[in-house]
């Protein structure tokens, strides 16, 4: 049975996308002088860190808890809500009159 994720800041975002974002807004070198760990600071990549971070509680607990200390600047992407998608209209079909007939 699942519990709910009421007052969980971190529900529905995957361990991609925090790194993704902490490496966005702070960079490798920040972020491997704020959390010293090896994949972080020696030729970092998104790849070899998720895998990293993955086998290691204790530093992807630190990930998170620096993720939710992080303040991010707010987009103009996160304040304007997003437009709802409007039908394409059909496409007008053209007849064109068939040889058998204009041949006679």
């Amino acid at each position: 049975m699942t519990t709910p994720q009421n007052n969980n800041p971190l529900h529905g975002l995957t361990l991609e996308i925090i790194l993704t974002r902490l490496v966005a807004h702070l960079g490798w070198h920040r972020l491997g002088n704020t959390i010293e760990i090896n994949c972080f600071t020696k030729t970092p990549t998104i790849k070899s860190s998720l895998k990293f971070l993955r086998k290691t509680p204790w530093a992807r607990e630190k990930v998170e808890a620096l993720y939710l200390k992080t303040q991010f600047p707010k987009t103009i992407t996160d304040t304007i809500p997003k437009p709802k998608s409007t039908p394409k209209p059909a496409k007008k079909r053209i007849y064109l009159p068939s040889k058998a007939k204009a041949d006679k």
